[in-house]
């Protein structure tokens, strides 16, 4: 025999107050925020980098899915992906956008005035139209500056360093990169300084630093100078494996290079640069405005060296460099 039982009076065996409970209690409940991650590298490029930016949400007291929630969106280096990527974070009505770099960054403040915006980028913000100033950002967005363009002499220098008497240095560049323009006048202001000619080689895909790599061993200059750029953060484990198979010395902006076999890196940390970035989305959850908030700038930069790289091409590294070295992978 089946019983078929109304509502109101499943109400009553129940109890008004017992029912209607937790539907009230389900009414209160805050709504999570969302937190939008926008990059134009792939996922597996910046792994650690993404567990750093969780370190410093933790730091401030969210953790993801118990108090916050990250919908994540990746370009996988096809840049033109970005403008519709941040249209989409903009439609989920995110709280706040993560811009990982220049393009993200540049992506994200063209689809809102409204939501804030925190960047990591490579040049500088005020130059770049991201920011009214450094100490008092003005707008919607607010992040890291990490100093990349300054740093591009103290690389050089490095290289000489290491093969002393160098004077023809191989740049490779990503041409359609956010980075491309301000590199190359970087490097050639820097190069022309310390009386060294700088030989460009243009590579935007995985085929063409292939072939860039060719151009080098037919033309042999004497050191290579990795352009900071997120495809070639992306490319790393090729770049490393190319520049010890054909013995090329090399220094990068990025640890990321070494650590996959590359020879050396000098640049700021980039996972503390991270794990700040996710301090400060902790604090625009708790109500600052990227307004007031300062662009943040590295004070610390470290010199990653690989031995058994230096070992395999036959490069010795010199105590002048060792001596610099913050990290020294045997």
């Amino acid at each position: 025999m089946t019983f078929c039982i109304g509502r109101r009076e499943f109400m009553s065996l129940l109890g008004a107050p017992a029912a209607s409970w937790p539907f009230a209690a389900r009414a209160q409940q805050p709504t999570m925020p969302v937190i939008g991650f926008l990059n134009s590298q792939s996922p597996d490029a910046i792994v650690n980098r993404v567990r750093a930016f969780r370190e410093g949400l933790k730091d401030s007291g969210y953790v993801e899915r118990e108090n916050v929630a990250i919908e994540y969106r990746f370009a996988d280096n096809q840049l033109d992906r970005l403008p519709a990527l941040a249209a989409d974070l903009v439609r989920r009505q995110v709280v706040v956008i993560i811009a990982g770099n220049t393009s993200s960054a540049l992506a994200a403040k063209a689809v809102t005035t409204t939501i804030p915006i925190l960047f990591n980028v490579a040049e500088d913000p005020v130059k770049l139209g991201l920011v009214a100033s450094l100490a008092r950002p003005g707008g919607n967005l607010t992040g890291i500056y990490s100093l990349i363009g300054e740093l591009v002499a103290k690389r050089l220098e490095l290289l000489r360093e290491l093969v002393p008497g160098a004077t023809r240095v191989a740049a490779l560049v990503n041409p359609t990169g956010p980075n491309a323009e301000s590199a190359l006048r970087d490097m050639e202001t820097a190069s022309r300084a310390m009386g060294m000619q700088i030989k460009v080689l243009n590579a935007s895909t995985s085929g063409e630093i292939n072939a860039a790599f060719a151009t080098f061993v037919r033309e042999r200059p004497e050191a290579l100078f990795v352009s900071p750029d997120g495809l070639f953060n992306t490319r790393r484990v090729q770049l490393a494996h190319l520049t010890t198979r054909h013995a090329v010395p090399a220094i990068s902006f990025a640890r990321e290079f070494v650590e996959a076999g590359g020879l050396m890196s000098y640049g700021a940390n980039n996972l503390e640069r991270y794990r700040h970035v996710g301090i400060y989305t902790g604090r625009i959850l708790k109500g600052e405005k990227p307004a007031d908030m300062p662009v943040i700038q590295p004070t610390k930069f470290e010199l990653v060296i690989n031995l058994p790289t230096a070992r395999t091409i036959g490069v010795a590294v010199p105590p002048t460099v060792l001596a610099q070295a913050d990290e020294v992978i045997e």
